[in-house]
């Protein structure tokens, strides 16, 4: 129903910035919230930023301060801006949607994000 495509991983220097992006495609009026999560090798897939159904944002206290999650709701798309980069959010980054109706949820298939020097 929808598809999720990220872009915007690479390599970066702890310090540096990245800016990914989430596109949908689909049945985009059945999204009921979007956000962005990432899992570290070894650890649990885990909030990064989101969307809640009631407009507002939640961020990982350890992002906060540094990330904002941003959406184009004309170009259906939801970007998340990282600044000051650590090599602590080296991480494969998912972005993710909430369904309308059904509940369920859809990944996309993550990129990766490297901060080391």
């Amino acid at each position: 129903q929808v598809q999720l495509v990220e872009s915007g991983g690479g390599l970066v220097q702890p310090g540096g910035s990245l800016r990914l992006s989430c596109a949908a495609s689909g049945s985009i009026s059945s999204i009921y919230a979007m956000g962005w999560y990432r899992q570290a090798p070894g650890k649990q897939r885990e909030l990064v930023a989101a969307f809640t159904s009631g407009g507002n944002t939640n961020y990982a206290d350890s992002v906060k301060g540094r990330f904002t999650i941003s959406r184009d709701n004309a170009k259906n798309t939801v970007s998340l801006q990282m600044n000051s980069l650590k090599p602590e959010d080296t991480a494969v980054y998912y972005c993710r949607s909430l369904m309308y109706g059904n509940g369920r949820i859809y990944w996309g298939p993550g990129t990766q994000v490297t901060v080391s020097s």
